[in-house]
């Protein structure tokens, strides 16, 4: 099973982005987490960020085919962007949305998740552990 691993907006800044909410952990600790939990699961990942909803868009349709699943933290585009639900349903991809906080604890514009509206399952609040239950949850089957 080849895993892709979507990240959006801000999450490069992880370790000086808002680390009250975040901690304190960088973008490369959660690189590593998901190689680490990729290899403990046995199955093969491939991680990417971008600060650009188009290349979000870009990377979903070009999933099909290429990956089994897609795990997808679209960070603040997941309230906003309808953009990225219809690339999940123009491609039929399964898509496990993963949030590093619970945004139904947070503002309220961050409770509705168009993303969440065509993702298989929604993982959120467990930190870097959000990413092993999405990719456990797929290897699962």
């Amino acid at each position: 099973m080849k895993i892709l691993v979507v990240n959006g907006p801000n999450l490069n800044l992880l370790g000086l982005r808002e680390p009250e909410l975040y901690g304190n952990r960088t973008y490369a600790d959660l690189e590593r987490h998901v190689r680490e939990t990729a290899g403990r699961l046995g199955v093969e990942v491939e991680v990417r960020q971008t600060n650009h909803e188009g290349v979000i868009v870009d990377w979903i349709q070009q999933s099909r085919g290429e990956f089994a699943a897609v795990v997808l933290n679209a960070a603040a585009y997941t309230h906003t962007s309808v953009a990225i639900l219809d690339a999940i349903k123009a491609v039929k991809a399964r898509v496990v949305e993963v949030h590093l906080t619970d945004p139904s604890t947070r503002e309220g514009f961050r409770r509705v998740s168009y993303v969440g509206m065509a993702a298989e399952r929604t993982f959120a609040g467990f930190g870097f552990d959000s990413y092993t239950k999405a990719m456990e949850y797929l290897a699962e089957g």
